[in-house]
């Protein structure tokens, strides 16, 4: 059965989603919608990003963004998403549309029962060993929607029972689409007014358009706790994976868990770890969750994956504010004993410099492990911009910024310096 989408299919999806939301927006009075406009100039003196023979090239994108949140009410809403159109001008690369949505809903339709539909669309790295250009991406869209029932026992006991189906499919037609469904029981017991436990089960049931099969079974402790400055979130449990491509299956199961945990440490900083571990497959929305994590496309089918991030917000007294990121991935492909393993760093640092006018800088670094060849990658960049709000509507910006990645393999080297200037025009 042949499920693979194109560009065409992509963006009617996309304009069905975004003209829904445009015209529910003035059914509510307290409806926030925001729509903005961006026309950017990109100049790069390494546009494919290669070792030798380095070609420059200038990318103009010109992009919309709309950001929606519904009224409070019975159905809930909230999309953000941007769409734009990139040209290379000295044709490096196709000149292609663009586009990265985010839709969270649902709607009450009676007492505790509820309908949840959601919608995701980024772009991702086909292959984690190659660069980041738009030869080595493609588009990915998971769309998800069920029903969802709140049973409440008393006061401090809640049953609640789930089912979703979710398809997830690429751009590409040479990636693997799927369909997937999943059902779910989670009891919920309130200890006191901060503190909540309980247990849940889950069966996951997918198909890959390549015909293979996999089913996922869970089972977990849940738990939340509030303090005064601290917050916490976490489950651990067991699962059990099962792959099956024609006649052939596999079995492997392990501990899984999601942990978060924030804390206020003084009114102007905070401190935060997020962490995970899942038998899944390379369909599944994890590196939407987890936005440095890639899956790094190759013939296995079942993955464990595990991604730590921990990170500190500061805001000065002259209104400047760092954000420090630490992040460490892991992809072990099941089928084949593969591992691919990241840690990295994200710095960033802003700062007003008159009334109008700001600058910022970004520091990141990445350094990837890939068992299968026995290689490893190092990747660091930086970045520092001015940004100028001319008016209310009206806004600028520029950046420069270098690249530098090495490798245990030479052709996966390069240097790149770039200039990007922009304007951006808010409508409403």
């Amino acid at each position: 059965m042949d499920r693979s989408i194109g560009a065409g299919t992509l963006r009617r999806r996309l304009t069905v989603l975004l003209a829904g939301l445009l015209i529910l927006a003035p059914l509510s009075t307290h409806a926030q919608l925001r729509i903005s406009g961006n026309q950017s100039a990109r100049f790069t003196d390494n546009a494919a990003k290669t070792p030798t023979n380095e070609q420059s090239d200038l990318e103009s994108t010109t992009s919309l963004t709309a950001v929606y949140e519904s009224d409070p009410g019975r159905c809930n809403a909230t999309f953000s998403g941007t769409v734009g159109y990139s040209i290379w001008l000295d044709e490096s690369f196709d000149n292609e549309t663009n586009a990265n949505m985010n839709l969270n809903s649902e709607c009450e339709l009676s007492p505790g029962f509820y309908w949840d539909l959601d919608n995701n669309l980024r772009e991702v790295r086909q292959d984690s060993t190659q660069s980041d250009t738009p030869a080595n991406r493609t588009r990915k869209n998971v769309f998800s929607t069920g029903p969802r029932y709140v049973w409440r026992l008393g006061t401090l006991d809640t049953v609640t029972f789930s089912s979703r189906y979710e398809d997830t499919e690429f751009e590409e037609p040479e990636e693997t689409d799927s369909e997937r469904y999943v059902g779910q029981v989670a009891w919920s017991h309130l200890f006191s007014p901060t503190l909540t436990g309980g247990v849940s089960g889950s069966y996951t049931s997918t198909e890959l358009d390549t015909g293979a099969e996999v089913n996922v079974q869970t089972v977990r402790l849940t738990s939340s706790k509030q303090w005064a400055t601290t917050s916490f979130s976490g489950s651990i449990g067991v699962s059990e994976i099962e792959t099956e491509v024609g006649n052939v299956s596999q079995k492997s199961d392990g501990l899984v868990g999601q942990l978060e945990l924030t804390r206020t440490l003084n009114p102007s900083t905070r401190w935060y770890i997020r962490a995970s571990r899942e038998l899944t497959d390379r369909t599944s929305d994890i590196d939407i969750q987890f936005g440095e994590f890639d899956f790094g496309f190759n013939e296995s089918i079942s993955v464990e994956t595990t991604t730590v991030a921990t990170g500190l917000t500061k805001s000065f007294s002259d209104q400047g504010n760092l954000n420090i990121e630490v992040f460490a991935n892991q992809s072990d492909q099941l089928e084949s004993d593969q591992l691919e393993e990241q840690v990295g760093l994200n710095l960033g640092y802003s700062r007003p410099i008159t009334g109008r006018l700001s600058g910022n800088a970004r520091l990141g670094y990445r350094y990837l492990t890939f068992e299968e060849n026995q290689s490893d990658d190092a990747t660091a960049n930086v970045r520092v911009g001015l940004s100028y709000q001319a008016s209310r509507e009206l806004s600028f910006s520029g950046q420069l910024g270098h690249e530098r990645k090495t490798s245990d393999v030479s052709s996966r080297e390069y240097d790149e310096s770039f200039v990007l200037i922009s304007v951006g025009y808010r409508f409403r």
